[in-house]
C-alpha cells in the first residue's frame, strides 16, 4: 500500500496537535475504511489531545484526533456485510484500547459496529454532526425518563448535545426548561424549549424556582464537572438527574432525595441509525454553527475548549 494521508494528530504524549502526513490505515476484520468527507468535533477530542484519559486507557502515538465521521466506504474487513465499497456512511470511532485511530484525516478506520448507511438526502457535514452528540443526548433523555407533562431542566442547552436533548425531550411531551445566553433564546425556543433561562444573569436554581416553585422533575446537566456545579436545589425530591461529565455523585444526590446517573454515550449503529433517519426526514434539527477545512480543525478544537461553540463544529475534508 504505502499510501499517505493528511491527519490532525498528536505526534507524542504531551505534544500539540499537528497536521501531518501519516500512512492510510489498513482495513482489518470487523472494520470499515472510509474516505472522510466530514468529521464532527466533540469535547472528547480535546480531552484525548490533552492526555486527560491516558491514565485510564492506553494511547498509541501518533494519535489521530476526531471520533465522528461521514464519508464513502473504501474497503471493508472480514465479517462486515451491512455496508459495502462505495456506500455513503456515517460512523464513529468507539473508545477502546489502544486509543490511536481518529477521523480528522482524509481516511479513517471505523469499527463496523458503529457504521451505518447515510440517507442520500442528508449531506455529509450534517451527518457528521450526529453520532456522539446524538447518542449522548438520547442516553441522557432516557436516563431521566421524561413523561408527558413532566418538567426537565437542561443545563448547557446551547451546545451541540444540548440542542438534541431539547428536541428529544420536547418530542416526548416534556416541558423543557433550557439554560443558555440571551442570544440563544429564539433558537432554543424553536427547538422546543418552553422556558429559556439566561445563566449569565443569576444562579440557575434561583431562576428555575422563581418560575417553578415546586422544582422541576428532572435535570440533564451538560456542563458541570462535579456535584457542586449541579443546580440540585431546582429539582424536587424524587427527581432524576443525568450528567454527561461525571458530576452525578450518588451520595450527594441521595442526600437531596434524588436519583441519577452519569451518562456514557455509545454511538453504535443501533443507536445512531434512528437519529440519522430523524435528521434526514427533518424531525431532528441538526445545528451546525461552523464548518472548517482540515487545516483549521485545531481552531475548531480551541473554540470548543473555550466554551464558545453554539451548535456543532464540523470539519469538511477534501472537496
Amino acid at each position: 500500500m504505502g499510501e499517505v494521508m493528511h491527519a490532525l494528530n498528536v505526534p507524542a504524549a504531551g505534544a500539540q496537535p499537528q497536521l501531518s502526513e501519516l500512512p492510510v490505515p489498513e482495513v482489518t476484520a470487523g472494520s470499515v475504511l472510509v474516505r472522510v468527507k466530514a468529521a464532527g468535533l466533540n469535547a472528547i477530542d480535546n480531552a484525548l489531545a490533552g492526555g486527560m484519559m491516558a491514565g485510564t486507557m492506553p494511547h498509541e502515538y501518533p494519535l489521530v484526533l476526531g471520533r465522528d465521521a461521514a464519508g464513502i466506504v473504501e474497503a471493508v474487513g472480514a465479517g462486515v456485510d451491512h455496508v459495502g465499497v462505495g456506500d455513503e456512511v456515517v460512523g464513529h470511532v468507539l473508545l477502546a484500547p489502544p486509543v490511536h485511530a481518529g477521523t480528522l484525516a482524509e481516511h479513517a478506520l471505523l469499527p463496523a459496529t458503529a457504521v451505518t448507511a447515510k440517507p442520500s438526502g442528508l449531506d455529509f457535514v450534517t451527518a457528521a454532526a450526529v453520532p456522539l452528540a446524538g447518542a449522548a443526548a438520547l442516553a441522557s433523555v432516557d436516563a431521566v425518563d421524561p413523561q408527558p407533562g413532566r418538567t426537565v431542566l437542561v443545563v448547557g442547552a446551547g451546545g451541540g448535545v444540548g440542542s438534541y436533548v431539547v428536541q428529544l425531550l420536547a418530542g416526548r411531551g416534556a416541558t423543557v426548561v433550557a439554560t443558555g445566553r440571551a442570544e440563544d433564546t429564539d433558537r432554543l425556543s424553536q427547538l422546543g424549549a418552553d422556558t429559556v433561562i439566561d445563566y449569565t444573569t443569576g444562579p440557575v436554581a434561583d431562576q428555575v424556582l422563581a418560575r417553578y416553585p415546586d422544582g422541576v422533575d428532572g435535570l440533564i446537566d451538560l456542563v458541570a464537572h462535579g456535584p457542586d456545579g449541579l443546580p440540585l436545589s431546582a429539582v424536587r425530591r424524587g427527581g432524576k438527574v443525568a450528567s454527561t461529565l461525571g458530576a452525578a455523585d450518588g451520595d450527594v444526590l441521595a442526600a437531596a432525595g434524588l436519583t441519577g446517573s452519569n451518562i456514557m454515550a455509545k454511538p453504535v449503529r443501533e443507536v445512531v441509525a434512528p437519529l440519522i433517519e430523524q435528521a434526514a426526514n427533518g424531525t431532528l434539527a441538526v445545528s451546525v454553527s461552523t464548518v472548517l477545512p482540515l487545516d483549521r480543525a485545531a481552531d475548531g478544537l480551541a473554540a470548543l475548549a473555550g466554551g464558545k461553540a453554539h451548535g456543532k463544529i464540523v470539519v469538511k475534508v477534501g472537496d
